[in-house]
């Protein structure tokens, strides 16, 4: 199996959750690429079994780096007839999609229409979306943002405990893709 993680991370949060998907995957033998957006234009996705794509939450937005790429990928697929009326499934071929917030205001409500954002790219590619994962992260440069938001006490997230819950995420999706 061979699996590419794109993502983009402005402080690190996202970097992290990225990370320790790539990590999990190679401990459990995946083959696995691990690329930032910035690096992944070449990258066809439909040579993986198994893309995840993350961002962080901007304003309830994917960053612009991130729609750009999105963008620009769905022009290159769209030119070479990939993009299909009602999506069809390609086999074989799996999505996650990962978003890292704050929330301060709304909460997860702030990262789910990047979460979707990025689930429509991968479903637009024929990619059965497999899962939409959603990480607090520390608020960088804000302590009110960081303690006084609809989260509370954020410091110091997405911490070990968040990451070993992606590590025990990404392990579960890898028995059921693997049946």
């Amino acid at each position: 199996m061979k699996a590419l993680i794109i993502y983009w991370s402005g402080t690190g949060n996202t970097k992290k959750v990225a990370e320790t998907i790539d990590n999990t995957l190679k401990n459990s033998g995946v083959d696995s690429v691990l690329k930032p957006v910035k690096e992944a234009g070449a990258e066809d996705l439909h040579e993986y079994d198994l893309v995840f794509i993350g961002a962080p939450s901007h304003m309830w937005q994917p960053p612009a780096p991130v729609q750009e790429y999105i963008k620009d990928k769905m022009n290159y697929y769209r030119e070479r007839d990939y993009i299909k009326l009602g999506s069809p499934k390609v086999r074989g071929k799996y999505g996650v999609v990962f978003t890292t917030y704050s929330g301060p205001h709304t909460g997860i409500n702030e990262a789910i229409p990047v979460g979707k954002y990025l689930g429509q790219f991968l479903e637009h590619l024929g990619f059965d979306l497999a899962g939409e994962w959603y990480v607090v992260g520390e608020f960088h440069g804000s302590e009110e943002n960081s303690t006084k938001g609809r989260l509370g006490d954020i410091r110091g997230r997405p911490n070990q405990q968040d990451l070993d819950n992606i590590a025990r995420d990404v392990n579960e999706l890898l028995k059921t893709i693997k049946g």
